[in-house]
């Protein structure tokens, strides 16, 4: 049996929240794995991409064009970041929201949907190894996103989405995980500099 979009994220979502709220405020200007972001910008960047795949699910358009600035903004963003994220779940539950093609990516909404599990669990590591946290993702969420990023990693790479890929030990037995970290740029063993 396939599992739903909307499962898989209850799945991440579970395992991403706790990692933001384990954020601290004097930790919002260190770096992350992501070199373009900082932990501030990249909580803003997750949030705005949570808040716009809502939307696709919707069959609606997204506003990626808005600079996000949730947490400069005030308010709890903790708390704003485990409600878009319950959202996104909704979202994705809703009939048909794994139907056709939403937006203008010219993608099935199954693989669409895909991606922002993908953004979810991916940046949830980001933010966890940025922060001094632990992070294990969902076995069954990483074996849905490994082939899905795979396919994409290319055209990402070509719109700067994806940095080139880590290249990893042949003879280090590496986890499904790593793997999808290298594919997307990441060194899977980055450390807090």
């Amino acid at each position: 049996m396939t599992n739903t979009i909307s499962d898989l994220l209850e799945a991440a979502s579970e395992r991403a929240v706790p990692v933001v709220r384990g954020i601290t405020d004097d930790q919002l200007a260190d770096p992350t794995p992501c070199a373009d972001y900082d932990v501030r910008a990249l909580i803003d960047h997750l949030l705005q991409v949570v808040i716009n795949f809502q939307a696709l699910a919707a069959k609606e358009h997204p506003d990626f064009a808005v600079d996000p600035h949730f947490v400069q903004d005030g308010g709890d963003w903790r708390a704003r970041f485990a409600e878009e994220t319950s959202a996104l779940v909704t979202a994705w539950a809703a009939p048909g929201a794994e139907e056709g093609s939403p937006g203008q990516m010219g993608l099935q909404a199954r693989t669409v949907g895909t991606m922002i599990l993908g953004d979810l669990t991916v940046h949830a590591w980001d933010l966890a190894r940025a922060t001094g946290q632990e992070f294990t993702p969902d076995p069954v969420v990483v074996a849905e996103i490994a082939p899905t990023l795979a396919e994409l990693a290319p055209k990402a790479r070509e719109g700067g989405v994806f940095d080139e890929p880590v290249p990893l030990p042949e003879d280090e037995e590496t986890s499904a995980f790593d793997r999808v970290l290298a594919l997307t740029g990441r060194d899977p063993h980055w450390q807090t500099p």
